[in-house]
């Protein structure tokens, strides 16, 4: 006989999809904003973002038992302290990650699995016929979405790259598809004495600019090209690759390589920051990179990879590879550490 918690746990992992868009519902109507500030009655609540009563209430009842919403008295709710993650100001805020998760153009990416697993190739390009990087220079609203999920995901490990590796001694540090700066940013403080060049789409690196002044940092400490990696990259002696390889097959990931291995000093240092495949399964242990492993063939046809993958990669590309960290903090990611071969 089926233990009723095994099968109580297999329904909730069938029924994600629809906490997904729960929380995908309350982000785009404005719940946790609204709530910020204190408890409202659902009354109040509906009135603040403009919905109807009864339908708000019953959603309201799904977040709550969720545990991102209290219920402070009968009929009035509160955000929970998961729920303050949802808010765009919150240190950790995941809002814009919700936002492009349940985005119908990546809702109905998701959909397509099954045609991705079958065929082996993005089941983004399944469901809509072009890549996804094709569709996101269209696509200007849903490129900047996409652009603060990854901002939002780079926050979480730029402070603990620093922490993870000494760049004391670093001259010029190029952040290759460097997004909004945040990575840049925490490396240049916790080296005073290096520079900084980020590299991306003129798209890409559009927020850059204005992080690097919240940061602080003096305008002759970094500046910004952009370009494509896979045609070349700005000289350096250390050179970051956050959350790129993951994105492209080993041909692709070679040529980017090969470009990183043309423009590094020779007594440089590649840092490769992505998550790494153990090489035995533990549920816990595993999780998120296999996550992320499968996310990876839904958006981009891309993958993660493990150590001896790695290593062969760089090989490839002209590295060897010379240490791999613990995990960062509570993320998957690792530093991958390689020298010009």
């Amino acid at each position: 006989m089926i233990d009723p918690k095994v099968s109580g746990n297999l329904s909730r992992m069938a029924f994600g999809h629809a906490t997904s868009q729960i929380i995908y519902a309350a982000v785009r109507l404005g719940v946790p904003e609204a709530l910020a500030d204190g408890p409202l009655a659902t009354g109040e609540l509906a009135r603040a973002v403009d919905c109807d009563p009864d339908g708000l209430t019953r959603l309201v009842r799904a977040l709550t038992v969720l545990g991102l919403l209290d219920e402070a008295a009968p009929g009035r709710f509160a955000l929970a302290e998961p729920g303050r993650l949802l808010c765009a100001g919150h240190p950790r805020s995941i809002r814009a990650s919700v936002l492009l998760l349940g985005d119908p153009v990546t809702w109905r990416a998701w959909g397509a699995l099954t045609e991705g697993v079958r065929t082996g190739g993005a089941a983004f390009d399944q469901a809509h016929g072009r890549p996804l990087f094709d569709h996101l220079a269209d696509d200007p609203e849903l490129s900047g979405l996409f652009n603060a999920a990854m901002g939002e995901g780079t926050g979480w490990t730029a402070r603990e790259v620093p922490r993870a590796y000494d760049f004391t001694g670093a001259r010029t540090v190029v952040d290759i598809g460097g997004g909004n700066g945040t990575l840049l940013a925490a490396v240049l403080r916790s080296a005073p004495d290096a520079r900084g060049v980020l590299f991306d789409s003129a798209q890409g690196s559009a927020a850059a600019a204005e992080t690097f002044r919240a940061a602080g940092l003096a305008p002759d400490r970094w500046s910004i090209e952009a370009g494509d990696f896979f045609q070349a990259v700005p000289r350096g002696d250390v050179l970051l690759v956050k959350g790129i390889l993951h994105d492209w097959d080993d041909e692709r990931c070679a040529a980017l390589l090969r470009n990183c291995r043309t423009a590094i000093a020779p007594d440089g240092r590649l840092l490769v920051v992505e998550p790494v495949l153990p090489d035995r399964l533990d549920a816990q242990e595993a999780a998120g990179v296999v996550m992320s492993d499968i996310a990876m063939l839904v958006y981009t046809g891309g993958r993660e990879r493990s150590r001896a993958e790695f290593r062969a990669l760089l090989a490839d590309g002209g590295f060897r590879l010379l240490d791999v960290t613990r995990r960062l903090a509570t993320t998957p990611v690792r530093i991958l550490v390689a020298a010009p071969d």
